[in-house]
C-alpha cells in the first residue's frame, strides 16, 4: 500500500477564510463535483458516506488546515459523490472539543462548506435521550438546541465575508427541512419525533443530577456535538437539518452506567434505517434549494 499523502504545510498567518478557501480549491480539484448538499455523520453513522456513487475520498490529514477527528467511530475523511444524482459532500466522523480542538476548529469544516459552494447541511449525530419517549434506536429531528459547550465559534474578530457580526438563531433548524424528514420518515414506516437538543463539552458522560437540571431546562437530548456546526452554518447562511440516533438513555434515566460501545451498537442496529431515511430526504431537500 503507498504511503498516505501528507497535508500541505499550514499556514498559520492566514485568515480563517482563507484557510477554509484553501481547504476547499483542495478539494474541488479532487472531483468535478460541486455539492450543495453535505452530511455530517456522527458516531457510527459514516457508513452512509460508503454508499455514494462515483465517489472520490479524501481523508482528512491530507486537507489543508482541515481537523483530523480521533474519536472512536469516526473514519476521518470526506467522500464527495452522488445520492441519485444528487451531488453531496460527506463527512465520515467530526471532531470534538473533547478531543482538544478549539471551537473554530471544531466548526472549520463548515466553513470549508460554505466555500465549496454548499447550502444546505445535514447534521447527524449520536445522543442520549432525556425524554422517556425517546427511546434506544429512536431517530429524532431536531427542532431547536442549547449550547451549555462553555464557547462559541463566532467569538473573536468577525469576518463579514462569512456571515454579520450578530446573526439571528430564531429558527436554526430549517422548518421546512424538519418538516420533510419527519413526513418522509412516516410515510415511510420509519417513526421520527422532535426534541431539544443539549450540546456539553464532555467527554464524561452527564450525572444524573447534570439530566435533572436538562430536564428542568427543556433539553429531551443530550450530546457533545453539533452545536458549533450549526452556529457556524447559520452564521455562513447555510441551511440546516439535524437529526439524531438516540443510543442509549441519559444517566438517571433508567439505572444502568453508560458505554460507548452501547453507543456504536445501536447506531450499527439502525443503520439501514437511518441510510434508508437520508435517501428519501436528500432529494426533497435538495428540490429546495434549486
Amino acid at each position: 500500500m503507498p504511503p498516505r499523502k501528507k497535508a500541505p504545510p499550514q499556514n498559520k498567518s492566514l485568515s480563517e477564510f482563507d484557510r477554509a478557501q484553501s481547504a476547499a480549491d483542495f478539494i474541488l480539484s479532487k472531483t468535478s463535483l460541486r455539492p450543495k448538499i453535505a452530511l455530517v455523520l456522527g458516531s457510527g453513522l459514516g457508513a452512509f458516506a460508503d454508499e455514494f456513487s462515483h465517489s472520490a475520498k479524501i481523508p482528512y490529514a491530507e486537507i489543508p488546515h482541515f481537523p483530523r477527528s480521533t474519536a472512536i467511530g469516526h473514519a476521518g475523511q470526506l467522500v464527495l459523490g452522488t445520492v441519485g444524482e444528487i451531488p453531496v459532500a460527506g463527512m465520515q466522523g467530526r471532531v470534538h472539543l473533547y478531543e482538544g480542538y478549539s471551537i473554530h476548529e471544531v466548526a472549520f469544516p463548515i466553513r470549508v462548506f460554505n466555500r465549496l459552494g454548499v447550502k444546505a447541511v445535514i447534521l447527524t449525530n449520536a445522543a442520549g435521550g432525556i425524554k422517556r419517549e425517546f427511546t434506544q434506536g429512536q431517530l429524532v429531528v431536531i427542532k431547536d438546541h442549547l449550547n451549555l459547550q462553555g464557547a462559541n465559534p463566532l467569538t473573536g474578530l468577525n469576518d463579514d465575508r462569512f456571515g454579520p457580526r450578530f446573526p439571528d438563531m430564531t429558527i436554526a433548524y430549517d422548518r421546512r427541512f424538519r418538516e420533510i424528514a419527519v413526513g418522509a420518515g412516516n410515510r415511510n414506516g420509519i417513526g421520527l419525533l422532535e426534541g431539544v437538543y443539549a450540546a456539553l463539552a464532555g467527554p464524561s458522560y452527564e450525572t444524573p443530577a447534570e439530566i435533572r437540571f436538562l430536564q428542568t431546562i427543556g433539553a429531551d437530548l443530550v450530546g457533545m456535538s453539533t452545536v458549533p456546526e450549526v452556529i457556524a452554518a447559520r452564521h455562513s447562511g447555510l441551511r440546516v437539518l439535524g437529526i439524531s440516533c438516540v443510543t442509549n438513555a441519559a444517566a438517571g434515566i433508567l439505572d444502568k452506567p453508560l458505554n460507548h460501545e452501547e453507543v456504536l451498537e445501536t447506531t450499527t442496529r439502525v443503520r439501514s434505517q437511518f441510510i434508508s431515511l437520508l435517501k428519501l430526504i436528500i432529494p426533497r431537500i435538495s428540490s429546495e434549494l434549486s
